[in-house]
């Protein structure tokens, strides 16, 4: 049997979401050109840009190289606020950026706001919702994203968020996963997300996971329901 017979016959009663690169992205637009300018003063090229980008929201790696105490605050970003700031400070410095538009790329970051949801998003959390699959987002950062979900009105939906600055737990570690599942009152979850590493780290503990590409939201605008689509939940 293929392993999309498989699939259909695993039993599903929740599902866990990572956040950046699977429900929402941090994207760039016109109003960013004002801060991607060197400290020379010159503009960054769109693969300049996109390598700022990528560098701010990887969920694995290091794309530069830190002193100690920089790297302290590196290992330990989505643990703690002010440890995040320091360690994407100096993330955009070395990537060649002022250190007032560095403050500003930061800000922008680190704003719900300026998170952009896939096509797909509100479809999938309202289609599970409507089907009593209790949801839960599970998340290594170190900021309250929940205000993006506010916004549009899908914040019912969410059963639990599990963050990892409030929990004390970074994916892979399996506890952030637990504590999402015991929130959320099931044991037969799905977790999708876009880090084999650190969301697939869920399989540790019994779950399904389902791998999503990180592309941009334009790019990709069936992908949460493709990847729902074997467990027949929507």
């Amino acid at each position: 049997m293929g392993r999309l017979g498989t699939l259909a016959r695993v039993t599903v009663d929740a599902v866990l979401f990572d956040f950046s690169g699977t429900l929402f992205r941090l994207e760039d637009d016109e109003s960013w050109a004002a801060d991607l300018i060197t400290a020379d003063g010159r503009p960054m090229d769109a693969n300049e840009s996109a390598e700022i980008l990528r560098r701010m929201t990887t969920p694995i790696g290091q794309s530069v190289r830190f002193d100690e105490a920089a790297q302290y605050a590196w290992d330990n970003r989505d643990l703690d606020s002010e440890l995040h700031r320091k360690a994407y400070l100096e993330v955009l410095r070395q990537s060649g950026l002022a250190a007032e538009r560095a403050e500003r790329l930061y800000a922008r970051s680190v704003d719900p706001d300026g998170w952009t949801p896939y096509p797909d998003t509100g479809k999938v959390l309202e289609g599970l919702a409507t089907r009593g699959i209790p949801v839960a987002v599970v998340s290594n950062i170190a900021f309250d994203f929940r205000p993006a979900f506010v916004a549009r009105g899908w914040d019912p939906h969410v059963a639990a968020f599990a963050l990892s600055y409030e929990i004390g737990a970074v994916k892979p570690d399996p506890r952030i996963f637990e504590w999402a599942l015991e929130r959320v009152g099931a044991r037969n979850a799905l977790m999708v997300g876009d880090s084999a590493e650190a969301d697939g780290a869920a399989t540790a503990i019994g779950c399904e996971f389902a791998l999503v590409d990180p592309l941009p939201t334009f790019e990709r605008r069936t992908g949460l329901l493709d990847a729902l689509a074997p467990y027949g939940l929507l």
